[in-house]
């Protein structure tokens, strides 16, 4: 009895159908996730440096008001307008002859002020807080009884940057030693 053979039309088809499922698997195995990690990459060191521009942003903020602000609107529009926040970015040191500017460039390019409102990734705002203690002092006389109680609310000694995204925060609002800290330094 003699062999039938199939058609080299029906190998043909099965050899292209296999280099195209080899195409896909490449693509969706080796190169997409490649991609993935890149702009995973690129998002965590752009969100990581607006944070840091919102840190010596506050720095600023505190050393001309005394404090911190949570107001992240105030806080762009404090640099972005503040005349003592220009000449400083426009400043050279005449010792080592760097730039005194406080904000780092952006990945991107040049830094601006409006960045700073949102998360590269996401495009959410940043978070930001700032803490509130109360102090209580009781003032006692001799015998024992209360003369009076005194109160005093502080607003803004320490902050907290946090980005949405998760890729990290700077500032705590418990810890003094943790003040313009960040996370992934």
């Amino acid at each position: 009895m003699a062999k039938k053979t199939e058609p080299w039309y029906i190998h043909a088809v099965l050899w292209v159908i296999i280099v195209v499922l080899a195409v896909v698997l490449i693509q969706v195995a080796i190169i997409q996730p490649r991609e993935v990690v890149r702009m995973e990459k690129y998002y965590q060191s752009e969100s990581r440096l607006r944070m840091s521009n919102i840190r010596e942003a506050q720095k600023l903020w505190q050393d001309k008001f005394g404090q911190f602000t949570d107001n992240l609107d105030s806080l762009i529009y404090y640099i972005s307008n503040d005349t003592s926040v220009a000449k400083l970015a426009t400043e050279i040191d005449t010792i080592t002859g760097r730039s005194k500017n406080p904000f780092k460039d952006l990945t991107s390019g040049q830094f601006t002020a409006d960045s700073l409102f949102l998360s590269p990734k996401s495009l959410s705002t940043y978070n930001l807080a700032v803490d509130t203690s109360i102090s209580v002092d009781t003032v006692i006389d001799r015998r024992g009884r209360i003369i009076k109680i005194d109160s005093i609310i502080t607003i803004g000694t320490r902050y907290l940057v946090e980005c949405p995204d998760g890729y990290g925060k700077i500032g705590d609002l418990f810890s003094d030693a943790l003040i313009n800290a960040a996370s992934w330094e």
